[in-house]
């Protein structure tokens, strides 16, 4: 057999870098558990639009197999433990695909196919801070019910969604998402849709997780580390000290208010990072004092931090998380 070298031209050349480049810059992926409560199905069970969120009590659907059809909303309040605010938001297409289809079966009626799902579903998750800071959403599409795919985290017990976007600190995110067990996991009550959303709270709903395998654009970096009170760089010769407040430099840290994409940040006020920030050292979390855009800069950031007390003495790893997305750790001095 005789193997025949194929031309390369410079233009194929630079095509197969800037793959390899793109392949190198990937972002490893980060896993977020999306705490949801209050989670109710509003089932499309009328066609009578002068009733739709007329009645303030609980009111369980009816008919539903004639219209197959939900909008579901429920409250945001934790991200990976860390307490949060937000909106999840889904719409929903029964479809009861099912290998051992029954005819006439299931509540709208069950349908062939090679895979079990209940549904096609679109979702959103605003993501907010406790104090109603917003920090970015995250859009997903795909079957709800079902087995997880492969390739699927530990933590995803069903569902098939692709993450098809982000805004704010997600921005341009994918990834995948799915369904995932949590503390007190019910399913969302399903009500029709006469029922007053306004009361969806007093009526109460069902609590749920979600679980994303995301894919950032980019993660933070850490450019370099120095003593908040002469700004010399910490070094060796020059270690860091228990409970001294730090200053490290980084990108990657998402949006700041009130500046555009590709705008410097501002010298006054300081550009605060929305965020949810946090520092690490040696894996003890660090008193975070301030995170802000660094003046006449574009993505480049200054985070003010203090060593926790007990770090010991000799080499110390900081790492630094932005919306549960983390940093490459890097070593300092600490003595």
């Amino acid at each position: 057999m005789t193997i025949r070298a194929v031309p390369t031209t410079p233009l194929a050349i630079l095509f197969i870098a800037s793959c390899r480049v793109m392949l190198a810059q990937t972002p490893p992926p980060t896993i977020l558990l999306v705490d949801v409560e209050n989670l109710v199905q509003y089932q499309a069970d009328t066609s009578d639009v002068s009733k739709f969120a007329t009645n303030p009590d609980p009111t369980p659907s009816v008919n539903f197999r004639e219209f197959s059809v939900a909008t579901v909303l429920g409250d945001i309040v934790a991200v990976n433990g860390r307490p949060a605010k937000g909106l999840y938001a889904s719409r929903a297409r029964a479809i009861a695909t099912s290998p051992s289809a029954k005819p006439g079966g299931g509540q709208i009626g069950e349908a062939f196919g090679d895979v079990q799902h209940a549904a096609i579903r679109e979702e959103v998750m605003e993501i907010l801070n406790t104090d109603g800071t917003p920090i970015g959403s995250v859009m997903t599409l795909g079957l709800s019910g079902g087995a997880p795919p492969p390739g699927a985290p530990a933590a995803q017990t069903g569902a098939n969604f692709a993450i098809v976007g982000g805004t704010g600190a997600f921005v341009g995110a994918r990834g995948a998402s799915g369904a995932a067990q949590g503390p007190r996991n019910t399913p969302g009550r399903a009500a029709s849709m006469v029922e007053d959303p306004a009361n969806r709270r007093i009526n109460g709903g069902g609590r749920i997780r979600r679980v994303l395998t995301l894919f950032p654009m980019s993660v933070p970096q850490i450019l370099d580390v120095s003593h908040a009170g002469d700004s010399t760089a910490v070094s060796a010769a020059n270690p860091a000290k228990g409970e001294e407040i730090l200053s490290l430099s980084g990108t990657g840290l998402g949006p700041c208010a009130k500046v555009d994409p590709g705008e410097p940040f501002p010298q006054s006020p300081a550009a605060r990072v929305n965020s949810p920030l946090e520092v690490t050292v040696n894996g003890k979390t660090a008193e975070v004092i301030s995170a802000v855009g660094s003046p006449g800069a574009v993505d480049r950031y200054q985070v003010k931090f203090r060593v926790p007390s007990g770090t010991e003495n000799g080499t110390a790893t900081i790492q630094v998380t932005a919306a549960w997305i983390a940093s490459t750790p890097v070593s300092i001095a600490v003595q």
